[in-house]
């Protein structure tokens, strides 16, 4: 069983940063596919953000030459790199593990852009 634990949320200003981690306690070179997905009060969770393990990315249309998604594999981590945040952007962040066989989630970080 693979726990992930999200980090790094908070309170933060329009167009600000903040960085995202999401430590894994198991070698994340398992999975095929580790994301980020978010969920706002009264909306689906969605997805934000993909790194495959060859190194491919891929971001919603809202977020993309804002946000960042990047590994480390040696520290077993995923980063969530956000730049110029929206109001629009304050959700619950939730990364994500797919393996062929499971796919496992965090319990999420909040995150909340506003004035």
């Amino acid at each position: 069983q693979v726990q992930l634990v999200e980090s790094g949320g908070g309170l933060v200003q329009p167009g600000g940063s903040l960085r995202l981690s999401c430590a894994a306690s198991g070698s994340i070179s398992n999975f095929y596919a580790m994301g980020w997905y978010r969920q706002a009060p009264g909306k689906q969770r969605e997805l934000v953000a993909r790194i495959f393990s060859g190194g491919n990315t891929d971001y919603t249309d809202s977020v993309k030459g804002r946000f960042t998604i990047s590994r480390d594999n040696a520290k077993n981590t995923v980063y969530l790199q956000m730049n110029i945040l929206k109001p629009e952007d304050t959700a619950v962040y939730y990364c994500k593990a797919n393996s062929p066989q499971l796919a496992y989630w965090g319990l999420g970080t909040q995150v909340t852009v506003s004035s």
